[in-house]
């Protein structure tokens, strides 16, 4: 029993140290003015998505398109110091039945990789049914299949951010 709690207590420690956190740990690790950078990590593209200082709006950024961890990396980093990013909200693809699968394996080796290039805090943000339903509002307002393929990774990142901007007011103010 003493192990298991030990075990965890080093857990929670590496998880904090990595900068990974819960949310509303994350809104009190940032600065004033600092914003939040929601992330659509995939396979060949990751949708970036920004908030605006007072972490009330998220508005789709742009995309990455994935080449090599170094270049995709650089190129996040360059759009954290930027735009005084404070947190990361990265999408945590859980399956259907809310259980975490490969593709969350993906996410999580990506994030501990970029954490160890740069210190900042990050949380992870269900991201189930955000693509559908960001394709579905795009398809609604007409969109082209051109126009939707080229936007809709960053505004799957920005419906993933601010999911969690409005999970964390809830949290904080019970409304």
């Amino acid at each position: 029993m003493l192990f298991s709690a030990t075990r965890k207590k080093l857990l929670a420690d590496l998880l904090f140290v990595m900068g990974i956190c819960k949310l509303n740990d994350l809104s009190k690790l940032m600065s004033d003015g600092q914003r939040l950078l929601g992330l659509d990590v995939g396979k060949k593209t990751i949708g970036i998505a920004i908030s605006d200082c007072s972490l009330t709006i998220a508005s789709p950024l742009s995309i990455i398109w994935r080449t090599t961890f170094t270049k995709d990396t650089n190129e996040l980093i360059e759009f954290i110091e930027r735009d005084s990013i404070g947190g990361l909200i990265v999408g945590w693809p859980l399956n259907m039945n809310g259980k975490s699968g490969p593709s969350c394996d993906m996410i999580r080796d990506f994030s501990h990789a970029l954490l160890k290039l740069r210190d900042i805090p990050l949380t992870f943000q269900d991201e189930r049914l955000s693509t559908k339903a960001v394709e579905r509002t795009m398809i609604e307002a007409n969109l082209s299949r051109k126009k939707r393929r080229k936007n809709l990774d960053s505004a799957a990142a920005c419906w993933i951010l601010q999911s969690a901007i409005d999970r964390l007011k809830y949290e904080m103010t019970g409304s």
